[in-house]
């Protein structure tokens, strides 16, 4: 990494740095490369956690050091040591999780357990290992301002938010996980910072002019662009060393603006693949991207940034208009059954063609012939698509409980990687709503403004629209687990149990070739049909039983039932599904 001594701290842009620490001042020195140094003898961190942050310029107000590991009173003031080597893991056996094959299961902390904490999810290790969990994904846990937030708003990326427990439970998290079996990985924030406790411009330019989504973009080619990109190929290193992650997701990658010769995201691969060989474990990077180009997965041997994976929305779009006829915005383009088709089969729906939101052509298409499925990373729910709508309903509000198995039919045993969102497993009637905890009361009141209006123009009553800052908003969003211990709950639980197991018991369901899954589909009778080797996946989309004549004696599972196999023909009924075996 590029930090020196335990308190240097890389600052080019002010005249004067003074470090405040264990409640004294201490001069610092400038060196050539901005690089600012302790004078004078400062507390060793080894002896104990110390207390530290800057003085900028004349400024008497203590700024977080911009890898602080710790921010034990809030994101405003000092940071705390934090001796990474001093957890005693007991993961020495562990050989990794590789994403070919695995069933992803993302969470938010705060909302997961009554508790919000890393310890109290490790208590919940054995329920996921039950419905074929290999990959626990946790939402963003690097330091924010309040006491609750999605994880997108986090300032301190190197950083555990102390409401979840600190980076000694983040620690024990991993470890827990991997004596259960499981791999970890982390979502990590590297386009923009959060409004609140974003000192790193007193620091240096860590961004440069021009917005994306979500403010300022950060500074990849410009003036000081190679102690930025440092900057985030350090913290991804340290996850995966300092915290023995198994993987990163890397939100929302076409924010990423970047012309430098090479691509921070292929120098970002080519880092973690030489400490993937060091610590002899597979090491994953998972792109969420809007761009539907293949580049990000192809191998830089063949040109390509060399990332392992990519969230594919259009599989989770093509899903759900399928399944709730909903069409507005960017559904439009799904309404066809064969969208479904084409998802399964090429993997984008938009490879190129035309896309009525955008206003424009959008996408690229995959080669079939040399990427693996598995490539693409799959959902019927996740925290954008549940917590991005306007009250954060679930799809368990409007469809029945034979949909929503079919919909854990198509993701479970679908040619991709599979991702669950956490409660869909026992159809959780809980909402993900987007909850907020600013505490500037300016900051609080212009996000709840600004969420309330823009569902307003889409003409939502602002009065059902959840106030982002309302502390029943983050409460609503936590999980109810009596939920799935009986009636829907426990049906669904069943449900998911039965796939995981079929996933894991079935080559076919992991065979990464796209070349062996096949799709029709009749637009009529909205009946789809899905052959994976030996395995064809019957889905009834439509109002009215359908009956299937196939060439199999054996039925390996159903949504419910009333699928019923007799003389060569699979009788279907209405929103309901199969997993047959072909003879």
């Amino acid at each position: 990494m590029s930090r020196r001594g335990p308190y240097d701290v890389w600052a080019p842009r002010p005249e004067r740095v003074r470090l405040s620490v264990a409640g004294d001042v201490v001069a610092m020195q400038r060196n050539p490369d901005g690089w600012w140094t302790p004078v004078s003898a400062v507390p060793d961190p080894a002896s104990g956690d110390v207390d530290y942050g800057y003085l900028i310029d004349d400024s008497d107000e203590v700024r977080p050091d911009p890898r602080s590991r710790r921010q034990p009173a809030g994101v405003h003031t000092h940071s705390r040591t934090f001796d990474a080597s001093a957890h005693a893991w007991s993961d020495e056996s562990w050989t990794g999780r590789q994403l070919a094959g695995s069933v992803i299961y993302e969470l938010h902390l705060g909302t997961f357990t009554p508790e919000g904490t890393l310890d109290a999810a490790l208590g919940k290790l054995d329920h996921l290992r039950s419905i074929g969990v290999d990959l626990v994904e946790l939402m963003p846990v690097n330091a924010f301002g309040g006491a609750y937030n999605w994880g997108y708003d986090g300032v301190g990326w190197f950083a555990v938010d102390e409401t979840y427990g600190g980076p000694a439970a983040y620690q024990r998290f991993v470890d827990g996980c991997h004596a259960a079996g499981l791999g970890v990985i982390q979502d990590v924030v590297y386009n923009h910072l959060g409004p609140s406790g974003n000192y790193l411009p007193l620091f240096g330019p860590y961004l440069t002019s021009g917005r994306n989504t979500w403010g300022d973009s950060v500074n990849l080619d410009g003036d000081g662009a190679a102690e930025v990109r440092r900057h985030i190929i350090d913290n991804a290193l340290m996850w995966l060393g300092d915290y023995h992650v198994d993987g990163l997701r890397l939100d929302a990658v076409h924010a990423l603006q970047d012309s430098s010769p090479t691509h921070l995201l292929e120098e970002l691969a080519v880092e973690v693949a030489a400490l993937s060989a060091h610590r002899g474990v597979p090491l994953t990077l998972i792109a969420e991207s809007d761009l539907n180009d293949p580049r990000l997965v192809t191998p830089r041997e063949a040109g390509g940034y060399g990332l392992d994976a990519q969230w594919s929305d259009d599989f989770h779009h093509a899903v759900h208009v399928a399944l709730t006829g909903e069409t507005d915005g960017y559904y439009a383009d799904f309404e066809p059954l064969s969208a479904l088709a084409k998802v399964c089969e090429k993997g984008f729906f938009h490879d190129g063609t035309f896309s009525t939101f955008r206003e424009s052509d959008h996408g690229v298409p995959i080669d079939v012939a040399a990427m693996p499925t598995w490539r693409l990373v799959v959902c019927s729910q996740n925290h954008d698509q549940v917590g991005n709508r306007a009250i954060g309903d679930r799809i368990t509000d409007s469809l029945d409980d034979d949909q929503l198995a079919c919909a854990a039919l198509l993701t479970l045993c679908g040619p991709f990687t599979p991702m669950l969102f956490q409660g869909e497993e026992w159809a959780a009637s809980t909402p993900f709503q987007f909850f907020t905890a600013h505490e500037e009361p300016e900051l609080g009141r212009a996000t709840a403004e600004g969420r309330i209006g823009e569902f307003a123009k889409m003409g939502w009553d602002p009065s059902v629209v959840p106030d982002p800052q309302d502390p029943a908003t983050f409460e609503r969003s936590k999980l109810d687990w009596a939920e799935l211990l009986s009636g829907r709950g426990a049906r669904m639980l069943s449900v998911y149990r039965q796939l995981g197991a079929l996933r894991h018991a079935e080559p076919a369901l992991t065979d990464p070739s796209f070349l062996a899954t096949s799709c029709e589909v009749d637009e009529a009778s909205r009946l789809f049909s899905m052959t994976r080797g030996d395995l064809q996946i019957l889905v009834n989309f439509g109002d009215a039983p359908m009956a299937v004549r196939v060439a199999t004696t054996e039925v390996l599972f159903t949504t419910g039932p009333g699928v019923e196999l007799a003389g060569g023909v699979v009788a279907v009924p209405p929103h309901a599904g199969a997993v047959v075996r072909r003879s």
